[in-house]
């Protein structure tokens, strides 16, 4: 072998370890969340996939909801996702959906995975679930691999990708998919959304958490009519894209569907930016923080919404209603989960602290309803009017000190007179 030939090889073998080190890896299951492999094997031959051997199995840890493994069989690599256990809100972790929306859109959309199969008989693990072929590749989650380095113009371009799948997707003709118009509701959909998430915020909270009180009347006041309809996704982060490893800014695929719909795709935006935490945030949310949205070169909230807009055309009368929304949903969502955490229907301690972020989201959402009142107008006419204040400033008390400062500071003048 020559010289050149082998230092190819070592170069060859030198990438090939850089990639498999940053592509996503699944880790041990969690105690309480063991899957019964033997039925998926038997019911996975039964739909005829031919699958060979046992699987060895691994949970992947990213999602903070829906529980994801890896099946790796002698021939085959899938992925299988089910709804946790002590679900509260089952239309937040529908299978069939996320199975139907994502094969329909495979043809449209070149971002979705190849789906295998779907089970709805709840005999076989207890639980609806799906299985999909694996896609391989990296998920950029809280921070990038340690192999991964981009400069500023490499990771705006990285951002840039992102945006644009997400407006690639809201351009998807669904009318030409029958099983996507099924998802449609008709005209009303910001309406909807808002009156839906305030009940499932009241169903699921617990008396360690804010009311939400003033940003519920507040958003019922100003919900705006549909700007258009669309296939949305309405859970786009940057943890639920798959990069490809040898080219790291380039999106290969989008996960996590379940929530998909149709409705409006400004709804969409806002509530994706929910989870868009700056460089300069404050430290709760840096603390939960699941994509690298404080990298040098990314596009910062207001930049965002400015590009998308720009590339599809669409006009916003009031964006703080849309920003207030996505962190209320947020809110919900978050609290829907530590509701799980907080009545022992999960042990997984990463949920315990959950209750202080729906306090700082609450804060968030009263600041911004304030600078687009204005504080005087905010203060005077506002909130004397609103229910349920004083059961935010009990919560707020509870707080451990640090945290309850912080929420302070981000407090409108006057909450507490």
């Amino acid at each position: 072998m020559s010289t050149d030939t082998q230092a190819q090889n070592n170069a060859d073998n030198d990438n090939k370890q850089i990639v498999n080190g940053v592509l996503d890896q699944g880790g041990a299951v969690r105690d309480g969340e063991e899957l019964d492999t033997e039925a998926v094997s038997k019911w996975l031959r039964e739909q005829g996939v031919n699958i060979q051997g046992e699987p060895v199995v691994t949970q992947f840890s990213g999602g903070a909801s829906n529980w994801t493994y890896r099946l790796e069989y002698d021939n085959q690599d899938l992925i299988l996702r089910r709804p946790p256990k002590g679900t509260k809100a089952k239309s937040a972790h529908d299978m069939v959906r996320e199975y139907t929306v994502q094969k329909a859109l495979k043809d449209a959309y070149p971002y979705v995975p190849n789906m295998i199969a779907l089970c709805t008989d709840e005999a076989i693990i207890g639980a609806d679930f799906y299985v999909m072929e694996r896609m391989e590749g990296i998920i950029p989650r809280a921070n990038l691999p340690k192999e991964i380095d981009l400069d500023p113009v490499q990771t705006r371009e990285l951002c840039t990708n992102v945006i644009d799948a997400l407006v690639e997707l809201h351009q998807v003709d669904y009318t030409q998919y029958p099983d996507l118009v099924e998802l449609g509701r008709g005209e009303g959909y910001c309406e909807r959304q808002v009156t839906g998430w305030d009940k499932r915020y009241v169903k699921a909270k617990t008396p360690n958490v804010p009311s939400f009180g003033i940003v519920r009347q507040w958003l019922g006041k100003h919900t705006p009519k549909d700007s258009k309809t669309c296939i949305i996704h309405n859970d786009w982060r940057f943890d639920n894209v798959i990069l490809d490893a040898n080219n790291p800014t380039e999106v290969i695929g989008v996960l996590d569907w379940e929530m998909a719909t149709l409705g409006d795709p400004l709804m969409d935006l806002g509530s994706a930016l929910a989870y868009w935490i700056e460089e300069d945030d404050n430290i709760i949310m840096q603390q939960s923080r699941r994509q690298p949205t404080h990298l040098k070169g990314m596009m910062t909230r207001d930049e965002v919404v400015n590009y998308y807009l720009e590339k599809t055309g669409l006009e916003i009368d009031n964006w703080t209603f849309y920003e207030v929304f996505g962190l209320f949903r947020l809110a919900g969502i978050i609290q829907q989960i530590y509701y799980r955490y907080y009545n022992k229907q999960t042990k997984n301690p990463t949920f315990k602290n959950f209750w202080l972020i729906v306090h700082v989201l609450n804060a968030k959402c009263l600041k911004l309803i304030a600078q687009y009142e204005g504080e005087a107008l905010f203060t005077t006419h506002v909130q004397p009017r609103l229910e349920e204040r004083g059961m935010d400033k009990a919560a707020i008390e509870q707080l451990p000190a640090p945290v309850q400062k912080l929420v302070k500071s981000i407090l409108p003048k006057g909450y507490f007179e």
